[in-house]
């Protein structure tokens, strides 16, 4: 096991347990399970998790959002589930005839597309930078350096059938290696279009005069093969695999066991690959020339219209997971037409979360934040935008707005220019190579440098102008209970002048709930008691009450309500945090009365809980109240002892 061991077994525990989990995949940023039942997972558990970024449901999939360390986190999750890659429990079959046709087509796509990715995106960046040297002198396409690089980044695009062999056996459990078997028939030389019009004159052409026109040179005794070229394709390998995965199946029930290791394998390739050559392949490819030309036509309606609705949702299905539905769309018009310009307006909305996180860190006085804003940014310009999108723009909704909005405008533009990409692979600004135009002209590369001008811009802009952290405003009331508006840096100006000078600063944090004081190094949590979340002390509670400990704004309120956050007017971050391993309760035996951005005063409410009823639970309910960002401070000393109310003294925070 790896150094997120703990973190794998907290969430394989709360996905319901390995007996609930019936296959796992990850792609860049998420763990994407497949339950048996998910009514069984711990959905706000896993989202207070530290090290989860949140959980969604969708396409079939149960995904926990790790960020950019997915593959550490998913090699440590796998030895507890007893599975191998890509490897899925036979009880699941029935589960997958019972979910809608929608949610299968996600997770047949995710799950045989998600593999390669990584590898994918590596090829691509070799083939666009080597594109990218070549069209700027460094050296030419006839060297032997372009001819190596060339075939590093083109070997995968080139075999795809085989890749994708492999993948899809494994989504449709069957042999892998019988999956990379038959995508390797695909791509034998002389069944490929070019070999066989080698041999001569075609006997004829069936569909005459439609976009299916095809050559027939030879056939399978008496049946005509259709001149098909499978290499690089995507689409006809996979219905060839699932066709062979129902064939192996069959044979399965009923070649005995005796000669079962090389009969089953023998004839399911004697069943799957004429069918696949003489009848799936020749579909599947036509298939793939109609959701082409039809993509074509319906962009060709309004370019500007498809490519700002392209960008104003992308992010929207990025954070359902959804864009896997897309993704073969994108490959297919690459592989089919020579260049996508329906998808990949897309592009925009990478740079737009990206300079909205950077507009973010420009503006926020929130050091949690800036600290959040700065690597997510990297990761979104390398087009990693999840993290972004749910540790910074979810929660704060309105620079969520901005982006899609801002994605949606660089869209429009990049499909006004008939903006295309030519080669699959890269991600984020290492795409960039891939938008040289296959002639070396630069001027589909220069419309793509000016969307990402375009959008930026626009959403830096917005967001400066627009977005303003929660404690930048704050409420007070006058005497006769009117609300206005006073900015807290003028508040903490108009303090500071009328204290006396001294040589540090006091402030003084009260006790929120009624009990007894405890040191903090003496509470039965390791954590809490080495002080690593922050110096504090803690309280035995008396009764089920939390009152505010300083007058600020509530900056977290977590679902389960067992702990919050607030940011006193001072500047001061505590965390009380109700009882130990409460968050277990899932919320039970918790009341909030106020929410998340309220702003508190002194002595109010916060939150309500069942003392004996979490006692009973078996919980401790020693409450450590903690100044996280110690750090900022000279002293956090403690100062409360004995048995305490709320309002008396606990804490005392030098600076």
């Amino acid at each position: 096991m790896g150094k997120y061991e703990n973190l794998a077994k907290d969430i394989v525990r709360n996905v319901g347990g390995k007996e609930n989990v019936s296959s796992l995949t990850h792609c860049i940023t998420r763990l994407r399970f497949k339950l048996k039942d998910e009514s069984k997972a711990n959905d706000e558990v896993l989202k207070d998790m530290e090290g989860v970024v949140t959980v969604m449901k969708s396409g079939g999939q149960y995904q926990v959002v790790i960020g950019n360390h997915v593959p550490e986190v998913y090699a440590d999750v796998m030895p507890l589930l007893g599975l191998e890659e890509g490897e899925a429990s036979q009880e699941d079959e029935g589960d997958e005839k019972s979910k809608n046709l929608f949610n299968r087509m996600i997770d047949v796509i995710s799950g045989i597309f998600q593999p390669i990715l990584g590898i994918m995106a590596a090829c691509g960046m070799v083939k666009g930078f080597n594109a990218l040297f070549v069209a700027l002198g460094l050296y030419t396409d006839t060297c032997g350096g372009y001819l190596i690089l060339n075939a590093i980044g083109d070997g995968l695009f080139t075999f795809m059938p085989v890749f994708l062999g492999y993948t899809a056996a494994k989504k449709f459990n069957m042999k892998p290696m019988l999956g990379l078997v038959i995508g390797a028939i695909m791509c034998y030389p002389s069944i490929q279009n070019s070999a066989l019009s080698a041999g001569g004159e075609a006997l004829y052409t069936l569909f005459q005069g439609t976009m299916f026109e095809s050559q027939v040179y030879t056939d399978f005794f008496g049946i005509p093969l259709i001149a098909m070229d499978y290499t690089g394709t995507v689409v006809p390998v996979i219905f060839v695999v699932y066709f062979a995965s129902k064939c192996e199946k069959l044979f399965q029930k009923f070649i005995p066991d005796l000669v079962k290791f090389f009969f089953v394998p023998m004839l399911t390739l004697l069943v799957a690959i004429p069918a696949g050559l003489l009848i799936i392949g020749p579909l599947a490819t036509f298939g793939s020339t109609l959701i082409a030309e039809g993509v074509m036509a319906v962009r060709n309606f309004s370019p500007l219209l498809a490519g700002g609705i392209v960008g104003l949702f992308w992010q929207i299905l990025v954070i359902f997971g959804l864009h896997w539905g897309f993704i073969p769309v994108y490959i297919n018009n690459i592989m089919t037409n020579g260049f996508d310009n329906v998808m990949m307006p897309f592009f925009a909305c990478t740079f737009a979360t990206s300079a909205v996180v950077l507009a973010i860190f420009c503006k926020t006085k929130n050091r949690h934040l800036k600290e959040m804003a700065l690597p997510n940014f990297i990761s979104g310009i390398f087009g990693v935008t999840e993290p972004a999108i749910y540790g910074i723009l979810l929660p704060l909704k309105k620079p969520f707005i901005i982006s899609c909005v801002a994605g949606g405008i660089g869209g429009a533009f990049y499909g006004a220019f008939n903006f295309r990409k030519f080669m699959v692979g890269g991600m984020g600004i290492f795409e960039l190579p891939a938008m040289i135009e296959p002639d070396g002209s630069w001027g589909n590369f220069i419309v793509a440098l000016a969307g990402i001008g375009i959008t930026m811009v626009i959403a830096f802009a917005a967001t400066m102008i627009l977005y303003k952290d929660k404690n930048e405003e704050t409420v007070a009331q006058t005497d006769e209970g009117e609300k206005k508006t006073v900015k807290a840096d003028e508040k903490a100006e108009k303090e500071t002048q009328e204290k006396p000078e001294k040589l540090f600063a006091q402030v003084e944090i009260a006790s929120p709930m009624k009990g007894k004081v405890l040191k903090l190094e003496s509470i039965k949590d390791d954590a809490f008691a080495s002080a690593v979340l922050g110096k504090g002390a803690a309280v035995l509670p008396e009764e089920g009450k939390v009152y505010a400990p300083a007058d600020g704004v509530i900056s977290t309120l977590f679902p389960t309500l067992h702990a919050l956050g607030m940011e006193t007017d001072e500047g001061v971050e505590l965390l009380i945090h109700i009882g130990l391993d409460t968050v277990q309760l899932n919320g039970e035996g918790f009341e909030a009365k106020v929410s998340q951005g309220d702003r508190v005063k002194k002595g109010q409410l916060l939150v309500t809980f069942d003392k004996e009823f979490i006692e009973s639970k078996g919980y401790c309910m020693e409450t450590p109240v903690i100044v996280t960002n110690t750090d900022d401070f000279l002293e956090v000393v403690e100062i409360g002892e004995g048995e305490t109310v709320p309002g008396d003294g606990l804490l005392k925070v030098l600076k």
